[in-house]
């Protein structure tokens, strides 16, 4: 279950860092919500992937 939460995660950080690179005009007030989204996203993959970690391997399946 947390696996799958930290794969969902990955996809929006992926899916944020792609429209804060992108050409299209955003305005200002889009990307400080996207930048604000993405920090979020990176704390909450971190916690997760620490959670993961202190799982046994056994319990992982």
């Amino acid at each position: 279950m947390r696996q799958d939460d930290a794969r969902q995660v990955r996809a929006r950080i992926a899916e944020l860092e792609r429209d804060l690179i992108a050409t299209t005009p955003q305005g200002r007030h889009r990307r400080f919500e996207a930048g604000h989204e993405l920090r979020n996203a990176k704390f909450r993959l971190a916690r997760l992937e620490q959670c993961i970690a202190e799982i046994p391997e056994k319990c992982r399946r």
